[in-house]
């Protein structure tokens, strides 16, 4: 290209104008991934100008793309960045307003032109940026801090701005190579007023430009918070703490993602305030969401906020059902402080009261923490074998424990609650526990703990939605593999006596075809395995706690250990929250009472009753209904929508089957249902909405025969067991280990030829 050519489609400097001799391709998928980026940081572009670049990277038109594409974006550069052929950086001032707001966020753009090819990362910085952990409580890098001979607790007046360049997923940390590309920028402001600041960017030692030229100082105007003092009250009029989203007329979350501490969770739109706490937003109008849980209906409300310094809003909850109210108590036994999306440095997750308050927000009334391989050794001081003291009843926070990131967790992960003591012995820590699952729920039953896999449908992969389905999984995964063989044994409890090694199967938090495929077979077996409710936050789920429900009947007051000992009787339903299904009887034996088991002298018919309630949305969700059954989110009531109505089918499933059906309107009110089941030999009976909610079974046994529904389920459990003996014998080292393999899965292989040959039907 001549130089004269070059100039006319270069950078006017300190202004914008589109560059013409840019790849199309490469810089369409780049601003895809920028867009992605703002939305994640909860800072997207206005829809038409979002929509405009969405249209330019997919036309046919690749000039105009360019130009489209740089028009758009440019508009939103802080910095413009050239780095010339010689690898020398020069930074000016973008069209973008220099507009910050106090103690808090705002995302910008930043325009690199890279006639060097450099694929090395851009450096932003500035001296007005303080120390990012001076902001912290992290206690070594304030050690640090005072080890370069300052006090964290005396941050430089002029150290008012803190600076992030976003280079995680979708974007990277280096540059690209292309001649054009933008990078995402979020800057943080301690004060109000005005405040400039000098940034400079960089690829490497060296390739500062000369004169200053590879610094820009920009003089900001910074917008002063308000603190508004936020009045929650429940449906009672009592005090409550609700989950709150503010966005302004552009969609940005107030206040910012970027750079949230806990409470507040940078994955999360939302933050939880309660009744009486305040947020700082900058004068002006807001888009409001107050939820609390899938229980309560939202609040959808514009506020302005008005300049000064304080300002109020008030809000009133309501529910469209309250199940507690009849016993029926609502918990998620599978959250964490620490690891997948939460915070591991510089805190090490988050503290109890950290995660009561989001429990408190969705209206959890359990939590069960569960401390895993991530930040094990500091998230272990919270256990006690009891509630933790931030517990509020009738919201109680308790730590246990999921095998996850070591020990057995190649053969599946555990969740193990209601421990007494956490640490497997041999050790103080997650190095030394053992690797066969068998011997875990061993040591965890001993102590009357109640056990089952964590998120079951990993590794059990089925081709479709079926249900029952005859395709045997790889057993490859980190859900209920070696369950399969596990629930063929019977181990020593507390008190000496032989009980199931494994209580539950987790649901809700996989897709449901995965998760109901395995339980099924091994129901149809005569096995008795319950089931429970899981979010596994935030590490399958970030969005919130209680995504996935377990429902427990208790009576009298609530504490944990009833709402485990309940769940290891099956005296519960999971749920995604927006449907219920409550006080499911079959022949007058309710679910969960007497070992859930109705006895028939002969074969005959049965009545099967429950109260039922459903809520959807009038508004058709099709970004949801229309999702394969094996995107997230996997359960949801959208999913169970009848066409374009506002009803839901609840079916009666006999033995895996369903074998009746009644559509209910969705409109939030209770009703009740009533069916028949033709019982011809032992079975299992249970009511779903599919995929929102699913019973435990009722087992009616006929003429004291155990249930045996069907030899299909058994072959295919005999077959289970050997993909998942193929697939799980490699992680077995030592010859105790090889031992407690072998005779684990024998004694399976031993369990499912007998029950097949005691099966009367296919």
């Amino acid at each position: 290209m001549s130089a004269l050519i070059l100039i006319a489609t270069m950078l006017s400097f300190g202004t914008t104008s589109v560059r013409q001799d840019v790849e199309f391709q490469p810089l369409a998928a780049q601003a895809v991934r920028v867009l992605e980026t703002l939305d994640y940081l909860g800072a997207p572009l206005p829809m038409v100008e979002k929509k405009a670049v969405l249209d330019a990277t997919r036309g046919a038109d690749a000039a105009r793309g360019v130009a489209t594409i740089q028009r758009v974006l440019d508009k939103h550069c802080l910095l413009l960045v050239e780095i010339n052929p010689e690898s020398r950086v020069k930074v000016g001032p973008g069209p973008a307003k220099a507009e910050l707001q106090e103690q808090g966020w705002r995302t910008f753009l930043v325009k690199v032109t890279n006639d060097a090819g450099v694929t090395a990362p851009l450096a932003i910085a500035s001296p007005n940026a303080e120390p990012v952990y001076a902001r912290t409580d992290d206690r070594k890098a304030a050690l640090r801090f005072r080890q370069d001979g300052n006090d964290p607790r005396a941050v430089a007046r002029n150290r008012w701005l803190s600076i992030e360049q976003y280079t995680k997923n979708p974007l990277k940390p280096q540059l690209s190579g292309l001649n054009v590309e933008y990078r995402v920028l979020s800057l943080y402001s301690r004060d109000q007023g005005q405040r400039e600041a000098k940034i400079s960017a960089n690829v490497g030692q060296g390739t500062q430009d000369i004169g200053f030229r590879s610094e820009a100082d920009i003089l900001f105007t910074i917008q002063p918070s308000v603190d508004v003092k936020l009045h929650v009250l429940d449906e009672s009029g009592k005090p409550a703490t609700a989950a709150f989203q503010f966005r302004d007329p552009l969609g940005r979350v107030y206040p910012s993602q970027a750079k949230r501490l806990a409470p507040d969770f940078f994955f999360h739109p939302q933050i939880y305030r309660a009744n009486g706490e305040s947020v700082k937003l900058p004068a002006g109008t807001y888009n409001v969401e107050v939820t609390r849980g899938p229980e309560y209906l939202p609040i959808l409300r514009t506020i302005t906020v008005p300049k000064g310094k304080t300002a109020s809003e008030s809000f009133r909850l309501a529910r469209w059902i309250d199940p507690s109210l009849t016993g029926w108590y609502s918990g998620d036994h599978h959250i964490h402080a620490a690891g997948c999306a939460h915070y591991e440095m510089p805190t090490e997750g988050v503290l109890a009261s950290d995660m009561m308050r989001h429990c408190l927000g969705e209206d959890l009334k359990i939590g069960c923490n569960l401390t895993w391989g991530p930040c094990f050794d500091y998230q272990k001081q919270f256990f006690t074998g009891k509630d933790d003291p931030v517990s509020q009843f009738p919201y109680l926070l308790h730590y246990d424990v999921e095998v996850s990131g070591f020990g057995s967790h190649q053969s599946g992960h555990l969740c193990l609650l209601r421990l007494k003591e956490e640490i497997y012995p041999g050790g103080d820590s997650k190095n030394h526990w053992p690797k066969l699952c068998l011997n875990t729920y061993k040591w965890a039953k001993a102590q009357g703990a109640v056990c089952g896999p964590a998120h079951s449908g990993w590794g059990l992969e089925q081709p479709n939605a079926d249900l029952p389905s005859y395709n045997v999984p790889a057993f490859n995964g980190i859900g209920a593999n070696e369950y399969v063989v596990d629930v063929t044994h019977k181990v020593l409890g507390p008190g000496g006596e032989l009980v199931p090694a494994v209580d539950f199967l987790s649901m809700v938090d996989t897709p449901y075809a995965y998760e109901l495929n395995v339980w099924y077979h091994t129901l149809n077996c005569g096995y008795r395995t319950r089931v429970s409710g899981e979010t596994d936050f935030p590490c399958i789920y970030g969005e919130r706690v209680g995504l996935g429900r377990s429902y427990v009947k208790i009576d009298g007051k609530l504490d944990y250990n009833t709402w485990c000992e309940n769940i290891r009787k099956g005296r519960n339903y999971v749920s995604d929250g927006y449907s219920h299904l409550m006080n499911f009887t079959v022949g007058g034996v309710k679910m969960g009472e007497n070992g859930s088991e109705l006895k028939l002298a002969e074969p005959g018919t049965v009545k099967v009753t429950a109260r039922v309630a459903a809520h959807l949305d009038e508004k058709l969700h099709p970004e949801i209904k229309n999702l394969p059954y094996q995107q997230k989110p996997y359960w949801n009531i959208e999913r169970s929508r009848v066409g374009e109505t506002r009803e839901v089918p609840v079916e009666l499933i006999v033995n895996g089957y369903s074998v009746a059906k009644q559509i209910i309107v969705a409109d939030g009110k209770e009703q009740e249902l009533t069916f028949e089941a033709k019982i011809e030999r032992s079975s299992w009976v249970a009511l779903r909405i599919l995929p929102s909610s699913h019973t435990n079974p009722v087992f009616v046994v006929v003429g004291e025969k155990p249930i045996r529904a069907s030899r299909r389920s058994a072959e295919w459990c005999i077959k289970a067991v050997e993909n998942c003996y193929r697939e799980k014998k490699r992680f077995m080292d030592t010859e105790k280990e090889q031992k407690d393999f072998e005779e684990a899965y024998a004694h399976a292989r031993q369990e499912y030829r007998r029950i097949l040959s005691e099966c009367e039907v296919d």
